[in-house]
C-alpha cells in the first residue's frame, strides 16, 4: 500500500471561487504577526515585499503578455504584472533542473507552482500533463517527488542513484519484477571501482549524478493518473516527511504533511542542500516563498479579523 505520511501533492480541491490564490487579496490589510506561532515563515530571509504590498493597494493590474487582469502575476503567462516590476522580484538559483507536470484539471489561479517559475526562471519548466517529457534514458540522473513503498528520504539520493546507475536493470532495490531499466554495456572492474568511486563522492556535479528533480502539481485525488504514465516509471522516487504545511488551501481530511508544490520544492531544495550536497543552509532558497509567504500573512490575517481562528 502507498504510504501516506506525507506528499508534495498539493493544492486543495474543495477551495471556493476559481480565481485562486491571488484573486481575493485585494481588501486584506498587511498586518505582522504576534508572535512567530502566528507566522512560522516569518524567519525566512526573504527580499523586500515592499512591492507586492504596493501592487496589493492598487489592486489588479494587466499581464504585459495576454492583457488579462490580475494580481501580482500572470498565473497563465508565468510573469509579473506591470505594477510588479520584473527588477524588483528576487530571483533564486537552484542546484538542479526541476520539472513540475501539471494536471490539466488543476485551476491555474490556485496553483503555486507558478511561484517557482517566477522566482527560479532558468531552473524551473513547466509541463501540462499529457504533454510531457521522455526521461526513459536519464532515470540515473532524476528523481520524482512523490510517497510510496520504495520511496527514499532525501538523504540517500546518492546511494541509490548509484545503484540504478551502477545495476541499470532494476527498477526497485530488490524487487526485480517491474519494468527493466536500460541495459547498459559491460563495465570493466577498474572502471566500475572508478565510477562508484565517482558516484559516493562529495564532489557537486558528479557525486550525487542527480540533475533534475520532477514535482507533480494535482490534488491527491487526482494524481493517479499522472504517476502511473508510463513515461515516469522506474525514476527514483523521494519522500518528504518532515515537515508541515502552511497551505491556506490544504486538502480536506489529509496530513498536515501534504504539502503545496512550492513548498514542497523550497523543503526539498533545503533538505538536499543539506543532507546531499553537504553544505551549511544560509537562505539560499528562501525567496522561493517570496509571494507564498506574503499571501499566507494577508490570509491568515484576515481570517483572525474575521473571527475564523
Amino acid at each position: 500500500t502507498m504510504s501516506f505520511n506525507s506528499s508534495s501533492l498539493l493544492n486543495d480541491e474543495n477551495s471556493q471561487g476559481p480565481e485562486g490564490n491571488t484573486e481575493r487579496l485585494e481588501g486584506l490589510e498587511l498586518q505582522p504577526p504576534a508572535s512567530f506561532q502566528d507566522n512560522p515563515l516569518q524567519q525566512l530571509q526573504l527580499a523586500s515585499q515592499e512591492v507586492l504590498e504596493k501592487a496589493k493597494k492598487s489592486g489588479r493590474s494587466k499581464c504585459p503578455r495576454c492583457s488579462s487582469s490580475r494580481m501580482f502575476y500572470c498565473y497563465t503567462c508565468f510573469v509579473p504584472v506591470e505594477t510588479v516590476p520584473t527588477k524588483e522580484i528576487p530571483t533564486v538559483k537552484l542546484p538542479l533542473k526541476i520539472d513540475i507536470i501539471k494536471h490539466p484539471n488543476e485551476t491555474d489561479g490556485k496553483s503555486t507552482a507558478v511561484h517557482a517559475k517566477l522566482l527560479a526562471p532558468d531552473d524551473v519548466t513547466v509541463y501540462k500533463y499529457p504533454c510531457i517529457p521522455e526521461y526513459e534514458e536519464k532515470r540515473h540522473e532524476i528523481a520524482l517527488i512523490f510517497p510510496g513503498p520504495n520511496s527514499v528520504a532525501v538523504k540517500d539520493i546518492a546511494s541509490h542513484l548509484q545503484k540504478y546507475s551502477k545495476k541499470g536493470v532494476c527498477g526497485n532495490d530488490d524487487d526485480c519484477s517491474g519494468e527493466p531499466f536500460l541495459k547498459q554495456a559491460k563495465i570493466e572492474p577498474k572502471e566500475e571501482e572508478k565510477n562508484l568511486n565517482e558516484c559516493v563522492s562529495g564532489n557537486r556535479s558528479e557525486g550525487t549524478r542527480l540533475k533534475k528533480i520532477i514535482f507533480i502539481d494535482s490534488t491527491w485525488n487526482q494524481t493517479n493518473k499522472i504517476i502511473t504514465d508510463e513515461r515516469l516509471q522506474g525514476l527514483l522516487q523521494i519522500e518528504l516527511k518532515t515537515r508541515k504545511t502552511c497551505f491556506w488551501r490544504h486538502q480536506k481530511g489529509k496530513p498536515d504533511t501534504y504539502l503545496s508544490t512550492i513548498e514542497a520544492i523550497y523543503y526539498f531544495l533545503v533538505d538536499y542542500h543539506q543532507e546531499v550536497l553537504k553544505e551549511t543552509y544560509q537562505g539560499q532558497y528562501d525567496n522561493l516563498l517570496f509571494f507564498f509567504s506574503f499571501m499566507y500573512t494577508l490570509i491568515r490575517n484576515a481570517k483572525c479579523c474575521t473571527g475564523k481562528e
